[in-house]
């Protein structure tokens, strides 16, 4: 007798960072998907304090930021004797996600080698496009600003086995990257999706009581 297999998939959230010299560098699936993720909105308006005629005019999409707990945890590696786990603990996935912040090494070597040939100008280190996938309802360009790494316990070589980390997110629209580019059409294809969906919410305008001709 087999077991139930109707059950859904369940997805994973991640951070992809588009790498096309090395794409699978740049995956970071969350072994956990957060409990809770908290967004902030901001509006972007056009007028000026005190400028009535602007008081409705939006400049452009709000300003959204992105608060997350991602947890890692090689228990389930150690136990099956995994060696990289055995070896490393949870330090792979950590630096995957902390190198997100640093500037290519290589990059770095080459425009420090530029500067002592005399080269005036170099240009800094791009980072690469940053993904927040968390469904196919939702796959966003990002900005990761800071994260916060709490290291909770250790293997008798001080490699950390569990990990809690503390993600701070912007997400960035077609006003940063441009409509024509893929994270700026990323975005357009979010705000569409939003669009539609906040169409088929229920409106019950005659519960408050109140009749405004709509």
């Amino acid at each position: 007798m087999t077991g139930f297999t109707g059950s859904p998939k369940l997805l994973k959230g991640a951070i992809v960072a588009v790498k096309p010299l090395d794409p699978a560098s740049g995956v970071i699936v969350f072994q956990y998907n957060p409990d809770s993720i908290t967004r902030t909105l901001r509006a972007r308006t056009a007028g000026s304090e005190g400028d009535k005629s602007e008081a409705l005019r939006l400049k452009g999409p709000p300003e959204e930021s992105v608060k997350l707990d991602v947890e890692l945890d090689a228990a389930d590696q150690l136990e099956a004797g995994d060696s990289t786990a055995e070896e490393l603990g949870v330090y792979p996935a950590l630096s995957r996600l902390e190198t997100l912040l640093y500037p290519s090494s290589a990059i770095v070597i080459a425009n420090e080698a530029l500067t002592l040939l005399g080269v005036i100008e170099v240009i800094p280190a791009e980072a690469p496009l940053t993904l927040l996938v968390w469904g196919l309802k939702r796959v966003l360009p990002v900005r990761l600003t800071s994260f916060t790494i709490t290291e909770e316990a250790f293997d008798p070589n001080l490699n950390p086995i569990r990990a809690k980390v503390s993600l701070e997110l912007s997400v960035l629209s077609y006003d940063d990257l441009g409509l024509l580019s893929v994270g700026g059409a990323l975005f357009m294809a979010h705000q569409l999706a939003k669009e539609a969906f906040a169409k088929q919410a229920p409106t019950a305008l005659a519960a408050t009581g109140i009749d405004i001709g709509i």
